[in-house]
């Protein structure tokens, strides 16, 4: 009977302070997350862009599939779900298309805010002055021309 008690403290004792990586329990977080949405494959909502086209993931992304209906339910912007109402066939067609099979036959759109993207980064600060050997000093025309090109320069290298 003393046995026993020692073998339960020792199996608790190899599992205690243990963790594991990160990485082996988001496959199945993420597998979950999917399949709740109604997504059996992860293809359609991480290849969106390829699928639908680069002005279509702008303002549409997929939120809920269920392939018992094949019913597509797409967030949209408000004031893109109407000009998408008029894009369902194509759409359908271009999804089938990737799917390889019939899986989509309707398409339900929500309308609401997508989240944006981290802000464009600012553009960098022309120099303040040319390189003297700019071909933009050398130009003997109108002023004004002259100015412009001394300012695409300036664009140009901005490390000057």
């Amino acid at each position: 009977m003393t046995e026993a008690p020692e073998k339960k403290q020792t199996e608790e004792i190899k599992r205690r302070n243990w963790s594991a990586p990160v990485g082996r329990d988001s496959g199945f977080v993420g597998h979950a997350a999917f399949t709740r949405a109604g997504f059996s494959d992860p293809a359609l909502v991480l290849h969106w862009v390829e699928i639908a086209g680069a002005e279509v993931a702008r303002i549409a992304r997929p939120v809920r599939f269920s392939p018992r209906d094949g019913l597509l339910t797409l967030l949209a912007e408000p004031a893109a779900a109407l000009f998408l109402g008029h894009e369902t066939r194509s759409l359908t067609a271009r999804i089938n298309a990737y799917l390889g099979s019939d899986m989509v036959r309707k398409i339900k759109f929500v309308q609401g805010r997508l989240t944006q993207g981290p802000p464009l980064p600012t553009p960098p600060r022309p120099a303040t002055a040319i390189n003297s050997a700019d071909p933009a000093n050398a130009y003997r025309g109108p002023a004004d021309l002259k100015a412009a090109l001394q300012s695409l320069a300036r664009w140009r290298n901005p490390t000057v």
